[in-house]
């Protein structure tokens, strides 16, 4: 269950519910529930991406795939996957959709940088609606070109 610590009556239900499992001798686990990424921020990463990849010739999935995780955020997105049945330890790649907010930032900020050093490409912040919206505008006329 989840408690809200801000709320005192879900302050009150937590610790009488901690209580409980203390004195029931239970095992436990009591950890923090952060923020995931809003849906604006998704929808943010996704026009950007869609944009890089019109502006170079790429197909979306290959943009966020190999540019956007392998090669600007590997150190986000790549996770070591053991097999359990034969031991074997290989690199996976996580689903921007487990990033938290903090993560999904981080990763946004290197890809519009690494966008703008490397070609030119100027992608605007989150709060640049003028030109984001002219982005979205240009991104429908041309989405047949980003399969």
């Amino acid at each position: 269950m989840l408690y809200d610590t801000s709320n005192e009556l879900d302050k009150n239900r937590a610790v009488e519910k901690f209580k409980y499992l203390i004195n029931k001798r239970k095992i436990i686990e009591l950890k923090e529930k952060r923020k995931i990424r809003s849906l604006s921020q998704n929808n943010y990463l996704h026009l950007i991406l869609s944009w890089y990849a019109l502006e170079m010739g790429e197909s979306l999935k290959y943009t966020k795939e190999e540019i956007f995780k392998k090669e600007v955020n590997p150190d986000i997105f790549y996770y070591d996957f053991i097999n359990r049945k034969t031991g074997e330890m290989r690199k996976e790649l996580r689903s921007s959709a487990l990033l938290n907010t903090k993560e999904m930032t981080t990763a946004i900020d290197r890809f519009r940088n690494f966008a703008s050093i490397n070609f030119g490409i100027y992608l605007p912040e989150p709060i640049d609606l003028v030109n984001l919206r002219e982005m979205e505008r240009q991104i429908n006329n041309q989405k047949q070109y980003l399969l």
